[in-house]
């Protein structure tokens, strides 16, 4: 799929989205762009991390889940669950390896500096949910907390396992995400096949019924993928550089916006879904700003980005 950006009549840039569908038994429903075009799933393979860590031996509520399964954006139910998860693990913020920043919220991150907050926090980072979790397996299974992000680390090697297993494409070699944990390679056709799996295997249930319960703690109430994830009915997992997966009914439906664009990425996902007839009416209004987002100027609508 290709978007334009249309501000004051004038088409400003375009944005190529790789896009593929498959159902529970692997066929393929639907595919635009390259869909085998080489990618890192980024934090959109954070249900198949979580789930390693359950087999590891984690035991957490749902709330706990979904909060491994996030980017969250920093807002203070986001920080405590975090802390409550290092906290059934006996450990605290300082055994954290995110890198120091500022909730991803601009509306949480003020909120902190109200409270006087002075500087950047390891739990802050929008990836401590799942450096908990993971921290959290290492201590379930036995294994070391002080090295949880090498590539080699048992745990890391069960989870670049379960996504190549999930995907059908070799997660290896990985590269090293943001928050410093191994990033696993694939395509947009292995993270639409890993997404299919996670509505329809008992073995990713918890996570995905998580994450269908709680979409404000996976994201928050106010970006793209949280108000998708609210009205989808499913795990929707948006990642860095513009990616996104969900599910529903063993359906799997994946984008990655080669432009980066979370924004095209999403608009991608919904119009994916929609042509399989997996979006209502009422879907379809909620959904229309995501679908095709509107482009302010001076907080105002001056155009929209609109399929090309």
């Amino acid at each position: 799929m290709r978007f334009t950006i249309v501000r004051s009549g004038l088409g400003e840039s375009n944005h190529d989205v790789d896009v593929c569908a498959v159902d529970a038994a692997g066929n393929e429903l639907l595919s635009s762009g390259d869909p085998d075009r080489p990618m890192y799933y980024r934090s959109t393979v954070k249900p198949f991390q979580a789930t390693a860590a359950i087999e590891a031996g984690v035991d957490v509520p749902a709330e706990h889940l979904a909060v491994m399964c996030a980017s969250h954006s920093g807002w203070p139910e986001h920080l405590t669950i975090v802390s409550e998860i290092l906290e059934s693990a006996s450990l605290d913020e300082y055994a954290l390896q995110t890198p120091p920043a500022w909730p991803d919220s601009k509306g949480a991150q003020d909120l902190q500096q109200r409270r006087g907050t002075a500087s950047q926090r390891r739990i802050f980072n929008n990836c401590s949910g799942k450096h908990a979790g993971m921290l959290a397996a290492c201590v379930a299974a036995g294994w070391p907390t002080d090295t949880y992000r090498d590539p080699g680390h048992p745990l890391q090697a069960q989870v670049l396992d379960l996504i190549t297993e999930v995907t059908a494409v070799e997660a290896r070699p990985p590269g090293i995400d943001g928050c410093g944990a191994p990033a696993a390679r694939g395509t947009v056709r292995g993270l639409a096949r890993g997404f299919s799996g996670l509505t329809f295997d008992a073995r990713f249930a918890p996570v995905a019924n998580a994450m269908s319960r709680f979409p404000a703690l996976v994201a928050d109430n106010e970006r793209a993928d949280g108000i998708l994830g609210r009205w989808w009915g499913g795990p929707v997992k948006a990642g860095a550089e513009g990616s996104i997966g969900l599910s529903r009914h063993g359906v799997g439906v994946a984008a990655k916006a080669r432009s980066g664009s979370g924004t095209a990425a999403a608009a991608a996902a919904v119009i994916a879904a929609d042509r399989l007839g997996m979006v209502s009416d009422a879907m379809r209004e909620a959904l229309a700003g995501v679908a095709e987002p509107v482009i302010l100027g001076g907080g105002q609508a001056v155009g929209a980005m609109t399929i090309a």
